[in-house]
């Protein structure tokens, strides 16, 4: 038999719906009741003190007895100065004679003229209600004591459902008191609260009192500074108040002291911060007892933490205040102090991004940093976009940049792709080499590290089970132990931050392909186009070829379109059965629109396109394609810088290796049918083994010496060996980097230009042909001649024959 049950009846959900509402309408009313009595008290004191104030004002006070003095009366105070005469004063003291005197005056049943007088009981008893009732007023109104009703459980009678209730007093003198203190600050560091005496100081005082102040900040900045570093776990206190300096009121030294104290703060938490991130301690971790140095490292910590986080709200409310300014003005700080001030904190923000990745709040700092970098202030846009390029670059594991990337998707969503393209042109700097790919099912499927019991049996010796069993265990501990990333860990955060780089790029490839972010997406995907995913590569060579020929992009776009479709087919795409020739067709007609004149940054784009086309996919390309390239750009070297030549004439001497057969253009002889077309735009269709690579020999005669000898190399085929082969130096540089090796951007040649040689002479050469031996003889003991010795010029010469 089971324990009897209980006859106590379970509540209906009826029930409980009716007492539900019984105590909504009781917590209603109790409520209403609280408020109208607040008010009804209120308005009884204020008329209590109303009626006080105008009761004194009205009734002043008089004497209890008045009376009016006669010539009975003089006469009698005449006696009265007459009796004091004749007291022995000597006697007597000073007090004691106006004691004496006071005790007449207070004898009014004697001195009291019953005739001319009221009656004093009267206006006695009424006047001292004057003044019982004044004090019985308030100094002060007096305090509303605030109840709380709390609500019992409800009786149940004949009449029906009875509520209980209990009220109780709240006590809110603690907040009261800490209102007082905050009005007492805010009253004594008001601007009220300067001394008047400043204005009668000169500038030149004003000028050395600031001086003045600023050093004794920066002592203390100092001392407590090289107190914290020195020490930081017992020192913690004076972390807070360092902290504490950043709210400095006085106006002419606040600005700086709180730029002082900022930077100040960011160096200090950069060297005492550990190279962990510290979590917060479980219930029972605190209650367990620990050793005296872990339960002070736990303090450390936990002090740490904290004054991390105010130093964090505050540098973002400033930034906060900043971003605010236009809408409401501050009555401290004018608006360029505050930029100043928003400008330094947002350098430490971005220093504590790039010094501290492993640290709490990193990604609270991400939220507060990547919204500035499509600020409208370029400079705190571009400081911003140079640390989150810099986290891109220094992230080895990929944490940092997963959480970063996330932020920016949010935020170019939210705002519906109105954003800076410098944001997007940040994502080119992530360290995203290897990701996971997609692979068959056999591939993915979960492999069993270690063998079960099963095989261990069947294949193994008790020995070899227990020597397997040790084995396993070991190699457990190791992996538990090892400190550093795996490399799958790594993959992972790798391809989920791709997958969000490429949603990025594709939402605004849909949706918006007439913003100003096209060329940044077009970029970007040409950079991670070796890493995308083989089932989006028929959707994004179909999108990139509509782009194309839309008309819409400029040459820049065109060359990034080019090169994306290129480098994802001479990756995963090679397995495609996909023949380019449009992209063919239109690199190879844009080929003439680059010059001199124009600028040669898109020509290192041209350079990739080749490698990716001509040497990439050899196998693919006909010989006649091949042909009409490597004619056009020689064309093309002739009106280029030299570092574009370079590289131009670099990659067709890699074309001409990657098909021998185009030593032909070397040969003046017609090869085959027809003529050459040069302004066809079909390299297919254009006869280019019908002419000739005569730019070559004009190129010899260049004024750059690289440029002459690979006009040289070329025009002999570009030998391996012999007398016109290329040096080591340049055969191996690829022409990108001849392109940036020889640049004159910064308006150096390379190699250098010798000086030109001086054309005047050291000394002076007479011919001897041309003068006589009597003036050779004279014009040799001039120039012979000492500094000591003057020269007689008034002598007469006589010729000699």
């Amino acid at each position: 038999m089971g324990p009897p049950r209980s006859k106590k009846r379970r509540p209906t959900f009826r029930r409980l719906l009716k007492t539900s509402g019984v105590k909504l309408e009781n917590k209603l009313q109790n409520r209403q009741l609280r408020q109208q009595n607040a008010a009804k008290k209120q308005r009884k004191e204020q008329k209590k003190l109303r009626q006080a104030v105008k009761d004194t004002v009205l009734r002043t006070p008089r004497p209890l007895e008045t009376y009016r003095k006669r010539p009975e009366e003089e006469e009698e105070e005449e006696e009265e100065e007459e009796f004091l005469e004749s007291l022995p004063t000597d006697m007597m003291d000073e007090g004691d004679l106006q004691q004496m005197t006071d005790m007449a005056h207070k004898a009014s049943f004697i001195t009291r003229d019953l005739s001319s007088c009221e009656p004093v009981h009267s206006s006695k008893k009424r006047r001292s209600e004057v003044v019982r009732r004044y004090e019985k007023v308030p100094r002060k109104l007096a305090k509303m004591e605030e109840k709380e009703v709390i609500h019992l459980l409800p009786i149940k009678d004949k009449t029906g459902i009875i509520p209980q209730r209990v009220e109780r007093v709240i006590k809110n003198q603690e907040k009261e008191e800490e209102e007082e203190d905050a009005e007492l600050e805010q009253v004594e560091n008001g601007p009220g609260a300067e001394p008047e005496s400043v204005s009668f100081y000169t500038a030149e005082e004003l000028e050395r009192i600031r001086v003045q102040k600023i050093n004794q900040r920066k002592i203390r900045i100092a001392s407590l500074g090289s107190a914290i570093v020195s020490d930081p776990v017992s020192n913690m206190k004076r972390l807070k108040e360092l902290r504490s300096l950043l709210m400095e009121a006085d106006p002419s030294v606040a600005v700086t002291v709180r730029k002082m104290v900022m930077v100040s703060l960011m160096e200090i938490f950069k060297d005492i911060a550990p190279t962990y991130r510290i979590r917060p301690l479980t219930s029972a971790e605190k209650a367990t007892k620990v050793k005296k140095e872990t339960q002070q490292l736990r303090e450390f910590e936990e002090g740490l933490v904290s004054q991390y986080k105010f130093y964090l709200e505050d540098t973002e409310q400033i930034i906060r205040d900043w971003k605010q300014k236009k809408k409401k003005r501050s009555q401290a700080v004018g608006f360029q102090s505050y930029f100043s001030l928003a400008h330094v904190a947002v350098r430490c923000l971005c220093e504590l991004l790039l010094a501290l990745p492993h640290f709490n709040f990193h990604n609270n700092i991400l939220v507060v940093l990547v919204p500035l970098m499509n600020d409208p202030n370029k400079k705190v846009s571009a400081m911003c976009c140079e640390a989150v390029r810099k986290l891109f670059q220094q992230d080895k594991v990929g944490g940092a940049s997963l959480a970063t990337v996330r932020v920016i998707s949010g935020l170019i969503k939210s705002l519906n792709f109105n954003v800076r393209p410098e944001m997007l042109r940040t994502l080119m700097s992530l360290r995203i080499k290897e990701v996971e790919m997609k692979k068959d099912i056999m591939d993915t499927a979960p492999k069993n590290k270690f063998m079960n019991n099963k095989e261990k049996r069947k294949n193994l010796s008790r020995m070899q089970r227990k020597w397997k069993k040790a084995e396993e265990k070991l190699e457990k501990e190791l992996l538990e132990a090892e400190a550093s990333e795996s490399k799958e860990t790594k993959i992972k955060l790798h391809t989920e931050t791709l997958n969000i780089v490429f949603l990025i790029y594709f939402r605004i490839l849909k949706k918006a392909q007439k913003s100003i972010l096209l060329p940044a997406v077009l970029e970007g995907l040409a950079n991670f186009a070796h890493l995308i995913n083989l089932e989006f590569f028929d959707d994004l060579l179909n999108v990139l070829q509509n782009l194309i020929q839309s008309g819409d992009l400029t040459n820049r776009e065109r060359l990034h379109c080019i090169q994306t479709a290129f480098t994802i087919l001479s990756g995963q795409g090679d397995v495609l059965y996909v023949d380019p020739l449009k992209f063919y067709s239109e690199l190879y007609k844009m080929l003439p629109r680059f010059h001199a004149g124009a600028s040669s940054d898109d020509i290192i784009i041209v350079l990739r396109c080749l490698d990716a086309m001509l040497t990439r996919r050899r196998k693919q390309v006909t010989l006649q394609r091949a042909m009409a390239f490597v004619k056009r750009l020689s064309t093309l070297s002739l009106h280029m810088l030299p570092n574009a030549s370079m590289g131009i004439l670099s990659a067709s001497r890699a074309a001409m290796h990657a098909f021998p057969k185009c030593d032909l253009l070397l040969d003046n002889e017609v090869q085959g049918s027809g003529f050459f077309l040069p302004e066809l735009d079909e390299p297919e269709h254009c006869n280019a083994q019908n002419t000739a690579l005569w730019e070559l020999h004009t190129l010899q005669r260049h004024y750059h010496p690289v440029v002459r000898q690979f006009a040289v190399h070329l025009c002999h085929g570009a030998p391996s060996e012999g007398s016109a082969v290329l040096s080591v130096e340049l055969s191996r540089r690829s022409p990108q980097e001849l392109f940036s090796d020889y640049s004159v951007k910064d308006m150096t040649f390379n190699p250098p230009v010798s000086a030109p040689r001086s054309k005047k002479k050291d000394r002076f050469v007479v011919g001897e042909t041309l003068l006589d031996a009597e003036l050779q003889r004279r014009v040799h003991g001039v120039l012979n001649a000492t500094k000591d010795t003057e020269l007689d010029f008034t002598i007469a010469h006589t010729h000699t024959h």
